[in-house]
């Protein structure tokens, strides 16, 4: 069998990933919803998430709009002057890959809202029963999540590959090119949604905490508080909605840079299809994870975590065992057709050498992945030492807890970067073993990150059932319900925070890695065309000013995207406040809890939305617009420094604000599961106001920037023709 036809084994993975996808959902939705003020609740909650998913994606699609008629321009405009097809800055696929890219990544991050939003209450009912029929409910959903994203990832990939070999008949360095341009709209989704809802969920989840817990004294969740539905809601448009559609990015983004990278190897069609069917076998291994999720009724965090590893580690292994053969058939059949020195075409294999390599990048990938997760959850799980030493130190006051977790966060950045640094030199040297060289062991780079996602289904279910028990938990409180139900609704939000850490660990490491290639490729797209322009090729040397000042540039943009994502969350938050406080003041009998009183929900929520709205523009068109301010400015050579500056800063940045902010959250959590005072004591008080500050951190600026990375490297390419056409050096 020829290699190129393994393409159509990708309908096959994505075939597989969404039937599996709609079984949970179906699953899902067969469990009781519970009595009627659950539902009501419920209704609430899914009405205020669908209502600013609607509004958000009007405002991005009015952005789309734009970039397309840019994108179109720089396609078109050309081609109308010269009458060359050739003469366009962008190829003519390039608005419509932008676009797909984007509408899909939108698809996956509202589907699996909506099924969030059926599948709390579910969750909140099936907790009366059992924790495992909790965990059964609020996992499936999360499995919802995760096999769209992987489905629909390579669906995508498949589908644009057969288009434009199969219909255009267009050339391998097209394909890639526009590869990557579909990666740049799914990372500016991504990006929008991480940082809209990211701005949503932590207004309202900062103000629900600081005047109903730290001043009130009222339990979380009280339905006294005016803003828990906006705190519900937050958690499905920036826990569930965003975070699709940031792992979606983190996947697609992997994806198109080593089919990108495949090209420049010389691999021809089988480095383009080998991250595919590694994808493919990742999907396959994930839904047999997925039957190794069980528990018993002990909500003890090492026994949870322990079941959800289970299934991760068992997808993990049999992916790592079944891509062996599958890379060794195609490197065996990785045939090109090149032309000797005699002017005869010829049919070479540049990959049958690197076949075990190829092979030991993937279980690296692997690996690391594992490593990553495992020191994520050291540092925040409150099952281990750190965050239960962090936890301790509340009995100082906020401000011991704050210089604690801010400590905590900058010491846990080393870890995965001497990991990724380790797993990248050795992919590298790995894939390089046969004699490939350089662009060889570039390729091994990008397949260790895709194999790092690869059962990113299964991580993502991981993940994306924390937010559906921490609404379960709402809802519980709210409706009344006993208080065992409320511990195991607790034990499983407890366990989503680490989860979900280790969740964005993955994707930041991933994106690492994806980003680095893209740099490389960056590199190698605007040394030809500088060649075909008859201009010198970049000079990437330190001491060149353009790259030094692109540098500092870069880490610049790193602090200042973030700051803008904190100071929106801080005005955001600041309005929550007031409006709590407000009613609390004006509305009589509110705060006593007297019948037939309730809180105004809608303003809160109202607040929220118009917030993040209006917030979520600015950070996102400063990754847009700053490389190519840096390509015209700077000239390539600048580019380059600019992503490499990104890159560094970003990830180190990234890693301490998640870890920082996940252990300030599960410090609150072990305390408000009966330790060190319990609920309402000064130390809760204290750590409430660590877990205030670690929100913004750990959901909106931190795992945003996990998308800017690669955003800033895909724009940097798609303007690559703008750089070379108007740099000023």
């Amino acid at each position: 069998m020829a290699v190129e036809n393994l393409i159509w084994v990708g309908y096959i993975g994505a075939a597989a990933g969404l039937i599996f996808a709609f079984i949970q959902f179906r699953k899902v939705m067969q469990f009781p919803e519970g009595n009627e003020t659950m539902k009501k609740i419920a209704g609430a909650i899914r009405e205020g998430a669908n209502a600013f998913i609607r509004r958000q994606y009007k405002t991005v699609a009015i952005f789309f709009g734009i970039l397309f008629l840019v994108l179109s321009t720089l396609a078109y405009l050309p081609v109308l002057i010269t009458g060359d097809w050739d003469s366009g800055l962008v190829n003519p696929f390039t608005p419509f890959a932008f676009i797909s890219g984007g509408l899909i990544c939108s698809i996956c991050g509202i589907i699996g809202m909506k099924v969030a939003t059926f599948a709390n209450v579910r969750t909140a009912q099936a907790a009366t029963d059992s924790l495992n029929s909790a965990l059964n409910v609020s996992f499936s959903s999360g499995a919802v999540m995760g096999f769209v994203v992987n489905g629909f990832q390579i669906l995508e990939t498949v589908t644009w590959f057969v288009i434009l070999r199969y219909v255009f008949g267009a050339s391998d360095e097209i394909i890639a090119q526009t590869m990557i341009t579909f990666g740049m709209g799914v990372a500016v989704v991504s990006v929008f949604a991480r940082v809209g809802g990211g701005i949503f969920t932590k207004a309202a989840d900062v103000g629900a905490d600081l005047v109903g817990k730290v001043e009130a004294g009222i339990p979380e969740d009280d339905p006294r508080n005016p803003a828990v539905i906006a705190d519900n809601v937050g958690d499905n448009v920036g826990d569930v909605a965003g975070m699709g559609a940031d792992l979606h990015q983190s996947n697609s983004g992997a994806l198109v840079a080593t089919v990108a990278i495949g090209f420049i190897a010389g691999y021809g069609i089988a480095g383009m299809l080998l991250p595919i069917i590694v994808c493919v076998i990742g999907v396959l291994m994930s839904i047999v994870g997925t039957f190794f999720v069980r528990t018993k009724e002990q909500p003890d965090q090492k026994s949870l975590l322990k079941t959800l590893s289970k299934g991760v580690y068992v997808a993990g292994f049999l992916a790592a065992l079944l891509t062996l053969p599958t890379i060794l058939f195609i490197a065996n059949n990785a045939y090109v057709y090149e032309v000797d020195a005699y002017g005869v075409e010829v049919a070479v294999n540049h990959m049958r050498a690197n076949g075990w390599g190829l092979f030991g990048a993937v279980v690296v990938g692997i690996v690391s992945g594992f490593v990553v997760s495992a020191l994520t959850e050291y540092y925040t799980s409150d099952a281990t030492k750190p965050t239960r030493e962090l936890a301790e130190s509340s009995t100082s006051g906020a401000a011991p807890l704050l210089i604690g977790g801010l400590s905590l966060g900058m010491k846990s950045v080393a870890g995965p970067i001497i990991s990724i640094s380790v797993a990248i030199l050795a992919a590298f040297f790995l894939s390089s073993i046969g004699g490939g060289g350089f662009d060889a062991g570039l390729y091994g780079i990008g397949l260790a990150a895709v194999a790092m996602l690869s059962t990113n289904a299964i991580i993502l279910a991981t993940d994306a059932f924390g937010p559906v028990a921490d609404n379960a938990g709402g809802i519980a409180e709210m409706s009344h319900l006993s208080e065992e139900v409320r511990e195991r609704t607790d034990a499983l939000d407890s366990l989503g925070n680490t989860t979900a850490a280790t969740g964005k660990g993955f994707a930041i490491c991933s994106n690492a890695f994806t980003a680095l290639v893209l740099l490389v490729n960056y590199v190698y797209l605007i040394n030809g065309q500088l060649e075909d322009a008859g201009r010198e090729t970049l000079d990437l040397s330190i001491i060149n000013p353009a790259v030094l000042i692109g540098f500092l540039c870069g880490a610049a943009m790193v602090f200042y995207f973030s700051g803008l994502c904190m100071s929106a969350v801080q005005r955001a938050a600041q309005g929550i406040v007031v409006e709590v406080r407000r009613q609390f003041k004006e509305i009589k009998g509110l705060l006593e809890g007297k019948p037939g009183v309730e809180a105004d929900y809608a303003t809160c929520v109202d607040i929220c939305v118009r917030s993040a709205l209006k917030e979520m523009i600015a950070p996102t068109a400063v990754a847009i617009v700053t490389p190519i301010l840096a390509g015209i400015v700077l000239g390539g050579a600048g580019v380059v420094g600019f992503l490499a500056g990104t890159i560094l800063a970003g990830f180190a940045l990234a890693v301490f604000m998640l870890n920082a902010g996940g252990a300030w959250d599960n410090a609150k959590k072990y305390i408000e599961r009966g330790n060190l005072g319990g609920k309402g004591s000064d130390q809760h008080k204290a750590a409430v106001i660590g877990d205030t500050v670690g929100d913004p951190l750990k959901d909106t600026a931190g795992p945003s920037f996990n998308n800017v990375m690669v955003l800033a490297s895909t724009v940097a390419i798609v303007f690559a023709g703008v750089t070379v056409a108007f740099s000023l050096l």
